[in-house]
């Protein structure tokens, strides 16, 4: 059975990453609080390399956008966590048999960095990335890249498991997989509802165990 899982605030904290990142930069850089708000308000959901070009030019900084960029990485990267009972479940996962992707929105380098970073890599059978690609969930050609990158099919069914309502459970019903939110995001107006819902990504990892 495959099981579909978003990054970052499903498997990997990236709030807590992204404070902590953003901080560490602009103290390191000596920059004011402008620049500070400027990269939590444009950065929050997600960031790109185009993200510093853009910064550079409004304030007028000398660094190279290059060089933001890959401080940010690394941050990012050095910051991230994956708690040790989410590995756990993942491998009690595997060890059932299930075939286990991710599926994310995001930059390719940086997401790859934080799968490497926080041991997921070794636990997951294929990685999608919509900057690799420039598709984004909810677009159904991503998930179903990521289900032939571990190996298997859309059309054989599976999980998806995600915080974000459109992206990842309105995407997973169009990919045509059951779905599993965690709760926190405001849910919009027409959208399905997701087959189970869950306050923890190890809630969701244990209704799969239980799923045959």
């Amino acid at each position: 059975m495959l099981a579909l899982f978003d990054l970052d605030n499903t498997l990997v904290n990236r709030t807590a990453a992204f404070t902590d990142a953003i901080a560490t930069l602009t103290n390191e850089q000596n920059y004011g609080r402008d620049i500070q708000e400027w990269l939590y308000a444009h950065l929050a959901d997600r960031a790109f390399p185009d993200d510093f070009a853009r910064l550079r030019d409004i304030f007028g900084l000398q660094e190279p956008a290059a060089h933001l960029w890959q401080r940010y990485v690394d941050l990012m990267t050095a910051t991230a966590t994956c708690r040790p009972e989410v590995l756990e479940g993942l491998a009690r996962l595997r060890a059932a048999a299930w075939t286990i992707g991710v599926v994310t929105n995001g930059a390719g380098d940086i997401q790859r960095a934080k799968l490497a970073a926080t041991g997921l890599a070794d636990l997951v059978d294929g990685v999608a990335v919509s900057g690799d690609l420039e598709i984004r969930k909810p677009d159904r050609r991503l998930f179903a890249l990521a289900a032939s990158r571990c190996g298997a099919s859309l059309a054989d069914g599976g999980w998806m498991v995600g915080d974000n309502p459109a992206g990842d459970i309105g995407g997973g019903h169009k990919a045509g997989l059951r779905t599993i939110w965690l709760r926190g995001r405001p849910w919009p107006d027409g959208l399905s509802a997701a087959h189970h819902v869950v306050d923890d990504v190890t809630d969701a990892i244990a209704i799969l165990n239980k799923t045959e």
